[in-house]
């Protein structure tokens, strides 16, 4: 069996198109388009291996790889070192050295804005000047404002708001603004007590606290950012920040207003044994909230036992003040007239 064979004179060989043919137009325009979705980014494409990923943590691994990174790392180090020790200053009383850069005229525009909201949302339950727990809440601020003022507080427009709510509260907002619930005046039960609670809203504007708060907002951003770029979520790195810095930095600002308001009202002659005895009433009520270490206030057996141990300079304080003599002999002169009614 014989197999044809093709001649190759038969064949027909197809010649490529010209350039100019639709042919050659139509086969190139495939290719044309491949390379356009690489070079343009729609296809599938190759990344040099430990390329940085974008975001905050792309950017800074842009950075680290320039040659100028360590440079750069010790002027950011030695700027930011710098003005953070021209920014360190010395709380009154207590001379705590802390990093503030807030002026007190920006801290009196935010104590403003607290103001408003608070007239706004208690309107018409503000006591009239006329009411005796008001006269009371007035006398006592007037035996304490010297002492505030010789530290710093000069030129404040006090004012004084006791608002008809069973809150066990008051604040004094910075500006000179000092609000009292009468849910709290039980509990102080007589001048003394309101002297402790008082004297303690007062040392916050004295010790200029929500400026220092303020101050440390951009420390507290940066940590946030940093958390970021580890791809940590909001919530966590908030949830750390506020553990880590803002709650110990709370509680350590309430224990400075207690040694502060402490000093005060022993210098106004109040008796500084009666601050004690208001956070054990305040124990005894059972409002000890969370753990220490979980809220922004310390708890209140805490704060009786530190006020415990400053009494003695509190006394030394009190002693050297002007008005020392003459509650003694108010002492001495009711002690001796209580004396004479249990015999008569």
């Amino acid at each position: 069996m014989f197999r044809i064979r093709p001649s190759l004179r038969n064949l027909q060989i197809p010649r490529p198109p010209s350039r100019n043919s639709p042919q050659a137009f139509h086969r190139h325009v495939p290719f044309f388009r491949a390379y356009q979705q690489q070079r343009f980014g729609r296809g599938p494409q190759h990344k040099r291996f430990g390329s940085p990923s974008g975001g905050v943590s792309g950017l800074f691994f842009l950075w680290a790889a320039r040659p100028t990174f360590y440079r750069d790392v010790g002027i950011i180090t030695a700027g930011t070192g710098a003005f953070y020790v021209y920014n360190l200053e010395e709380v009154p009383v207590s001379g705590r050295r802390r990093f503030n850069i807030i002026s007190p005229g920006m801290e009196e525009s935010l104590g403003r804005a607290t103001v408003d909201q608070v007239k706004e949302e208690y309107q018409g339950l503000f006591l009239s000047d006329a009411d005796p727990r008001v006269r009371q809440v007035k006398q006592v601020l007037e035996r304490l404002l010297p002492f505030a003022e010789g530290e710093g507080l000069k030129g404040m427009d006090w004012e004084v708001h006791v608002i008809d709510s069973p809150e066990q509260n008051a604040f004094v907002a910075p500006g000179g603004k000092v609000f009292v619930f009468t849910g709290i005046l039980p509990l102080c039960q007589d001048e003394d007590g309101i002297a402790a609670v008082l004297g303690h809203e007062i040392a916050h504007v004295v010790a200029h606290h929500t400026a220092e708060r303020m101050s440390q907002a951009p420390i507290v951003l940066l940590g946030v950012l940093a958390l970021a770029m580890f791809d940590v979520s909001f919530y966590s790195g908030k949830m750390l920040i506020d553990v880590f810095l803002s709650m110990p930095a709370s509680r350590k600002h309430e224990a400075e207003a207690d040694y502060i308001g402490l000093m005060m009202m022993a210098q106004g002659c109040y008796k500084p044994e009666a601050a004690m005895r208001f956070w054990s009433r305040m124990e005894t009520l059972g409002q000890q909230g969370p753990p220490q270490i979980l809220s922004t206030h310390p708890s209140n057996h805490n704060r009786e036992e530190k006020i415990r141990g400053w009494l003695p300079k509190a006394l030394e304080k009190a002693q050297a003040s002007e008005c020392y003599v003459t509650s003694q002999y108010a002492d001495h002169f009711s002690s001796a007239f209580s004396g004479f009614d249990r015999w008569s």
